[in-house]
């Protein structure tokens, strides 16, 4: 657990504080694996620099490729790190040109080859937009997807979710080199009509990839999130119902007080902005998660072992927050101040920024319904699954917008930290006690200030063995790319973040979409991050970029550091890219906790199925994988620093790619 007082670290004296301390002598692998590559381990302190802007050296400029949207894949299985680029869901004018060239069209989609010393745009060549009118000039509307080797055939297929009226979502298959083709028609996933999210899941861990997508229900609340049962072919079917996560129209028809009450429950449909699967009792069940827009509630639905869910939204904390005090809304002050004798409105004082000369001021405010519980919640973003204290649960980093009008009820970007029950339950320390409070500039600070959290990243930049955490504001003045450093006390135990200045970072204005991956395999983990055009004003602070250029910035803490990486092939019962295999390493006294990401994020983000892990001053570490199959598998090994391993079901860790 974190401490419940903000601590403000000392540095940690592992080897690397003394800069005559000897590394550890090297240990050797299991099963005559080479001897570690044993430095002295590193750990940031203030005033060191930790990355540098390689945009051009990577060439990402000359792709043009422009999002907010950043998810990573490997389309042709080498190992590196390839990119799926999105900006908003249109179709994508190739205007003319080849297969291998593009002449100058409107884009909106980028997949982008790492060729080990850069980035190339071949997403006309790969017909991963291609349409089933075979039109080779005009790809297919989508902007939500994500990667997983859907047939089991030891390549990365993608589904793109569209919202399109004529052209359905489609799950591209991998040929193994690179290049898709349309997949099966008769598949209920499809079919989508506002999808803000897609986490492929096995959720009946039947070795056969699931999937969940959520919907933005932006017309009256009436689109519901559903499960889709994968046969292994590529087609999906509709399982919504016989899964247990049927919810509600907003509108039932029947008096308020019924319909708050089921609302307030979080039975009603989700506003959603982002979708998430991952295991947060540890039962080997994947939970479904979907954060809502219009600060609605978010969902949390408990697997089991029957393959059915139990909606803990609301039981788990993870619906809205407990500040339901409505009073120091602007508008709801208004509304008081208008109408002194309206219900709860007593004492109620005077808005501070706005004049409230008449009702139109009221302008965010409905106060029959806006103080219930399902009007207080947040505009929720991303949600990110990540063990954050490494107590072996799966916490949750959560991303809002929240105005400066609405007030504190409003709910902030912050950490959840998973209480490790049976019944999956979260605590909300608040981010004065864990370190990742937020200030903005004045007079931002005073009244204007909007938090623009949609997208994050939870990953250990300096391999210290614990994670740290990228908040993406974007969209509003102000609002730039925030990094927190985790800190550990030794001695004590306690724990808590403390902001990393940007001069040892980078600053990057309106910073929407994010990936952390090793781009160029040294060790540690790189920095992508895009960019919104939205609510640009060139006289306010941080303002908009010419372009949305999604930009690279190389990690420079991993010179001296020690880890490990992990690709894991999921064996017979077992989907191939080993979506949802948990992996606890252990190194010195720590115990990191992760699962294989099968997409997640506002509109479509994907974490690097390859798992990195920081070991601080350990030259080799104690691995647990945990296999998502219906035994749930477990194998354990020894593993040195300093290589990527592939991790076959049922047989022995082998060193995979080049460093």
């Amino acid at each position: 657990m974190l401490s419940r007082t903000r601590w403000i670290a000392v540095p940690l004296c592992l080897a690397a504080c003394d800069e005559s301390a000897e590394a550890p002598d090297a240990g050797v692998g299991d099963g005559g694996l080479p001897p570690a590559i044993c430095n002295a381990g590193t750990r940031w302190e203030s005033g060191t620099k930790a990355f540098r802007e390689v945009t051009e050296d990577w060439g990402l400029a000359a792709t043009g490729a422009n999002g907010a949207r950043i998810s990573v894949t490997d389309i042709d299985g080498d190992g590196w790190a390839d990119l799926h680029v999105r900006n908003g869901g249109a179709p994508d004018d190739f205007d003319g040109g080849t297969p291998d060239e593009f002449d100058g069209g409107t884009r909106t989609s980028w997949l982008l080859r790492n060729t080990k010393e850069g980035f190339e745009d071949v997403t006309m060549a790969s017909g991963v937009r291609a349409n089933r009118a075979g039109e080779k000039s005009f790809g297919r509307a989508g902007e939500v997807a994500a990667s997983a080797d859907v047939d089991n055939d030891g390549d990365l297929d993608i589904f793109v979710a569209s919202n399109s009226e004529v052209e359905p979502g489609e799950l591209m298959e991998n040929d193994g080199d690179g290049q898709f083709a349309l997949g099966p028609t008769a598949s209920d996933a499809r079919w989508t009509l506002s999808p803000a999210g897609v986490s492929f899941v096995d959720y009946d861990r039947d070795g056969l990839l699931d999937v969940w997508i959520v919907e933005n229900s932006r017309t009256g609340f009436t689109l519901q999130d559903r499960l889709y049962q994968g046969d292994g072919s590529g087609a999906f079917s509709d399982v919504t119902s016989a899964a247990g996560l049927t919810t509600l129209e907003w509108s039932t028809g029947g008096p308020p007080s019924s319909m708050y009450a089921s609302l307030n429950a979080g039975q009603g449909h989700s506003w959603a902005w982002s979708s998430a699967a991952c295991d947060l009792n540890g039962d080997g069940n994947p939970e479904l998660l979907a954060a809502s827009y219009g600060r609605a509630p978010n969902h949390l639905w408990q697997g089991s072992d029957a393959g059915t869910f139990t909606n803990r939204s609301v039981d788990s904390g993870y619906a809205y927050d407990e500040n339901q005090d409505w009073t120091d809304n602007e508008s709801a002050r208004c509304y008081c101040t208008l109408f002194p004798a309206g219900p709860e409105c007593a004492g109620v004082p005077a808005p501070l920024f706005i004049e409230c000369n008449d009702p139109t001021d009221v302008f965010r405010w409905n106060h029959a319904s806006d103080r219930e519980a399902f009007r207080l919640g947040g505009n929720s973003g991303a949600t990110v699954c990540a063990d954050v204290n490494n107590d072996g649960a799966i916490d949750l980093v959560t991303g809002e917008i929240a105005h400066w009008d609405v007030g504190r009820n409003s709910d902030q970007a912050e950490l959840l930290v998973n209480s490790g029950e049976d019944d999956v339950r979260f605590d909300r320390p608040g981010n004065e006690v864990t370190g990742l409070a937020r200030d903005y500039p004045a007079p931002l600070a005073v009244t204007g200030w909007n938090q623009g959290i949609m997208s994050s990243a939870v990953f250990d930049f300096d391999n210290d063995g614990w994670q740290d955490v990228y908040f993406g504001d974007s969209d509003y003045p102000g609002d730039r790319g925030r990094l927190y450093h985790h800190e550990f006390d030794q001695e004590t135990s306690e724990q808590g973040f403390v902001e990393v200045e940007t001069a040892d970072f980078f600053e990057h204005n309106r910073s929407h979409g994010v990936a952390a991956v090793d781009l160029d395999h040294d060790g540690d983990l790189d920095v992508l991050v895009g960019h919104s055009l939205a609510r640009c004003d060139a006289f306010l602070p941080n303002n908009c970029y010419e372009t949305a250029q999604i930009r690279a910035f190389e990690n420079l803490m991993g010179a001296q550091s020690n880890w490990i990486q992990v690709r894991l092939e999921g064996g017979a019962g077992t989907n191939r890219a080993a979506i949802g295999a948990r992996v606890s390493v252990t190194a010195g006294d720590v115990t990191q906790t992760q699962e294989v990401d099968g997409g997640h994020g506002h509109y479509g983000a994907q974490k690097d199925l390859v798992l990195h892990f920081g070991l601080g001053a350990a030259c080799e570490a104690d691995v647990t994988v945990r296999w998502p199959d219906a035994d749930l598998t477990t194998e354990t090994m020894t593993l040195p620093s300093g290589y990527r391993f592939r991790v076959a079901q049922g047989e022995p860790p082998a060193v995979d790619g080049d460093f």
